[in-house]
């Protein structure tokens, strides 16, 4: 037995029946997958990660005695009309359905199209077993760079393959993770009956930001769940005009993404003037060599997009500036104790910590690039990566940006009460690039 750490407790704690903390990946394929290969291979490579074999018993890790794969993965057809809205439906039942708690706490739905042979393979992992960056190189591990890998590789080859460029890692997001490890590695972290001042101070910088006003994005809950992704946009093309505007590809992406929510809201009767929309984005605190370690250890930001800002070239310009007003910020290192503080402290205490950072969020946001060549999986190469991370506390809209093989898709996942369409919001976000180029010479089609 080994015990839960304090953030994967936390994570653990704060799931809800009408917000699940479980990660959910979703990868394509433009035929069948051979479903005793698909066994045979993650029955053979999950055995590198052994957590994927126990389950949660009180707070420790616990082997599971009664171990089958064939409880974790499961296959089915699409009902017809089998089109990509019966896909997003069907996911979105998949994401709003619970793990098991009396098994470990992960599963797979093999879904394959009757009309056409295609198959899209659902991933779901809780996220007590590991953040999103670690979770997304595990299930990258089970892949291959070519259709004919072998099924059996070495351990250190195993779980150590470069899926995920990291240097990569959103530049911004990598600098503060930097800063933050820095300071980590310089001031540990005392006993928490010993950190009642820092704790109070870090409380208190929380409590006092403004709340999030009003809006058809926020409200209550639940159990319903939506999800859709983007068509692929050109990688290139979004670097090209990260390169005219003077910014990063996450500037150019983000600022999108306020545009789109800007359109979505405005639609719907909504005024967004003033509206400075606030997400919370995980990144990365793990050394170099450290990606194939378990558990959660990824700090928060606060990003505000500037929903209120009319003019898409002027929106870029805001979200630079406030990307780099975020890495002279103290915001990561609070962010990042107070998750480890809800964890070790008792479960009231960590209610508090999530209620406060609810009401200040209205979206989590992850932007994450993956492999830049294709990879394969039990023969057949992957078409389509997206993965969307879960909102914590009352927060109902995530949003995934993910770029692979030279395309980059927008994910949104929503509380079917308050988002019954994400798809809107994906449109918006592909007419928002198109503006973009459109005042360059750069030409964005999605």
């Amino acid at each position: 037995m080994r015990p839960l750490a304090p953030a994967d407790r936390a994570w653990l704690r704060m799931e809800r029946p009408d917000n699940l903390m479980v990660i959910t990946g979703v990868l394509t394929f433009d035929e069948p997958l051979d479903l005793a290969r698909l066994r045979a291979l993650i029955d053979e490579r999950l055995r590198y990660f052994p957590r994927f074999r126990q389950r949660v018993e009180g707070d420790h890790w616990q082997d599971d005695p009664a171990f089958t794969l064939s409880a974790h993965l499961e296959h089915e057809w699409l009902p017809l009309p089998a089109d990509r809205e019966t896909a997003r439906r069907r996911i979105g039942e998949i994401m709003s359905t619970p793990l098991d708690r009396d098994r470990p706490l992960w599963r797979m739905h093999l879904l394959e199209n009757p009309n056409d042979g295609r198959s899209i393979l659902v991933c779901r992992l809780h996220h007590c077993l590991a953040d999103g960056f670690a979770l997304l190189h595990v299930m990258l591990s089970l892949t291959d760079d070519a259709a004919d890998a072998p099924l059996v590789r070495p351990l250190k080859e195993a779980r150590s393959q470069p899926h995920l460029d990291l240097q990569r890692l959103a530049g911004d997001a990598l600098a503060l993770g930097r800063r933050v490890a820095d300071t980590l590695r310089t001031t540990p972290l005392r006993d928490t009956g010993a950190r009642g001042a820092e704790v109070a101070g870090d409380l208190w910088r929380l409590a006092t930001l403004p709340s999030q006003p009003r809006s058809r994005l926020r409200g209550a809950l639940g159990r319903e769940k939506r999800a859709a992704w983007s068509k692929p946009i050109p990688l290139d093309a979004v670097r090209a005009l990260a390169q005219v505007y003077g910014g990063t590809i996450n500037d150019v992406l983000l600022s999108a993404v306020a545009g789109a929510l800007r359109t979505y809201l405005t639609a719907r009767g909504e005024d967004v003037r003033d509206f400075d929309l606030r997400t919370v984005i995980p990144f990365n605190l793990r050394g170099p060599n450290e990606h194939d370690v378990l558990g959660n250890r990824f700090g928060l930001v606060f990003l505000e997009l500037p929903l209120g800002e009319p003019d898409p070239r002027r929106r870029v310009t805001r979200v630079r500036a406030a990307m780099a007003r975020l890495k002279r910020s103290p915001e990561p290192l609070v962010l990042w104790r107070l998750i480890q503080l809800a964890g070790a402290g008792p479960a009231w205490l960590e209610a508090i910590i999530v209620r406060i950072l609810g009401a200040k969020t209205t979206a989590v946001m992850t932007n994450v690039p993956g492999p830049r060549a294709p990879r394969y999986l039990a023969g057949h190469r992957i078409r389509t990566v997206m993965f969307w991370v879960p909102q914590s506390g009352r927060v109902g809209l995530g949003v995934s940006i993910f770029s692979y093989a030279g395309e980059v898709r927008l994910g949104v996942s929503a509380d079917a009460g308050l988002v019954p369409d994400p798809e809107a919001i994906l449109e918006a976000f592909e007419d928002e690039l198109m503006a973009l180029g459109g005042h360059t010479s750069v030409q964005i089609e999605a």
